[in-house]
């Protein structure tokens, strides 16, 4: 009956908390994470606080479960069409600043805190990726609000299209731990897991999104899935293109961003585009509220930092101070964008559920030393960048709109 009523309490400020802090210099994950240190603090949920160690498949499910979701609402709310250049920034940023933060992220991982490479390499992959869950602060309005500004834009197609792009490294992680690792398995790697897993990924999922856009757009109005009016469609597409690429042998993060791009553009003015987002938001932020309370008991009561030391607070400091700011400003270099706008996508690198899923799914299927330190070591940087990303964001972005305003980009 607790766990009902507490349930119901979720629920409710699932729906009440993101209006109250709208303009508060205070972030929904950092209530979340402390709800989560408090509650747990409760004999009858003190149980309940266990490492991810102890339940390794349910934590690499549950993470799993809301980032797909997050992928599709960030798909679904972008305006803008796929382009070269006017996708520059997101290139920029997928092809110079996520390589770069790697490189820089392993360095601290090898130097700092000795790690052996196929270790350094994975926390790289894992904390490389901006994340597209706790992001939704930094990120574009719905559909066709028009709240689409170059910072929002890039730091919301990074979050959709980086979480793909950093899969092919946490799975050169694993090969690598293996005691064979050889040439051929690098080669292998760069021809079945770069290349062929992307491109699986981006095909399948455009295909699935325009499949689904039809059905959903354009047969006959009597037939069509928009008729229906049913948000929950968008869960359905989720599930589908998700589902079928990993069954394909593709990467299904990127599938999911890919189809939810692909069926905006089915029909991009249709007013159902705000049924379909809002169902996959409400969805996002409930899972999300529900994983960061559990993330703030582990934290506390479970052992998450256990193995935490002061060299990890100078690699948390590295990653999220020095890592991801200076790749982000190297790749921005020669962009014709502000300099205040270049700081706010630099700095808003956000590590959350994404870093904790890939974490987990290297260590369900291969054997890295010190597994508890690893999880410290990640733990460390998501709380750092919930306490951190959260108290900025608002007072950041709230600048970056008076910048504009004073520019003429958006109306007063």
């Amino acid at each position: 009956m607790l766990l009902l009523a507490g349930g119901g309490v979720l629920v409710l400020l699932t729906a009440w908390l993101p209006m109250l802090l709208r303009r508060a210099p205070l972030s929904l994950p950092i209530l979340c994470v402390g709800a989560g240190a408090t509650l747990f603090a409760l004999p009858p949920l003190r149980p309940f606080a266990v490492h991810p160690l102890q339940f390794p498949i349910l934590v690499e499910r549950l993470s799993e479960l809301v980032v797909i979701i997050s992928l599709m609402g960030a798909g679904l709310k972008i305006d803008r069409m796929i382009g070269l250049r006017s996708w520059m920034l997101t290139w920029r940023l997928l092809g110079i600043a996520m390589p770069v933060t790697m490189v820089i992220v392993a360095g601290l991982a090898l130097g700092l805190l000795g790690l052996g490479l196929a270790a350094a390499l994975l926390i790289a992959a894992v904390l490389a990726p901006t994340d597209p869950v706790l992001a939704s602060d930094v990120q574009v309005g719905g559909p066709g609000e028009g709240k689409e500004d170059e910072a929002r834009f890039a730091l919301t197609s990074e979050a959709g299209l980086n979480d793909g792009f950093a899969f092919p490294f946490v799975h050169l992680a694993i090969a690598l731990s293996a005691a064979s690792f050889g040439r051929g398995d690098l080669l292998a790697w760069f021809g079945h897991d770069l290349l062929w897993k992307t491109l699986l990924g981006a095909v399948g999922g455009y295909a699935i999104g325009r499949g689904l856009g039809y059905l959903t757009f354009h047969l006959p109005t009597r037939a069509s899935l928009s008729r229906t009016g049913d948000g929950f469609v968008a869960l359905a597409v989720t599930l589908l293109a998700y589902g079928v690429v990993e069954i394909l042998g593709g990467f299904g993060f990127l599938a999911v961003f890919v189809s939810a791009l692909a069926l905006r553009n089915a029909s991009r003015d249709h007013d159902y585009h705000d049924r379909l987002h809002g169902f996959a938001e409400e969805a996002e932020r409930l899972l999300m509220m529900l994983l960061l309370i559990l993330f703030g008991g582990i934290v506390v009561f479970g052992g998450l930092l256990a193995a935490f030391d002061a060299w990890m607070l100078v690699f948390v400091a590295g990653v999220l101070l020095v890592a991801r700011p200076a790749a982000g400003l190297l790749s921005l270099v020669g962009s014709k964008l502000p300099w205040r706008e270049q700081l706010v996508i630099s700095f808003f690198g956000i590590r959350g559920m994404g870093s904790i899923y890939y974490l987990a799914f290297a260590l369900n299927h291969a054997s890295f030393a010190e597994p508890q330190r690893l999880w410290a070591m990640v733990g460390g940087v998501v709380l750092a960048s919930i306490l951190l990303h959260g108290i900025t964001v608002t007072p950041a972005l709230r600048l970056l709109d008076r910048w504009q305003r004073r520019r003429g980009e958006i109306p007063r």
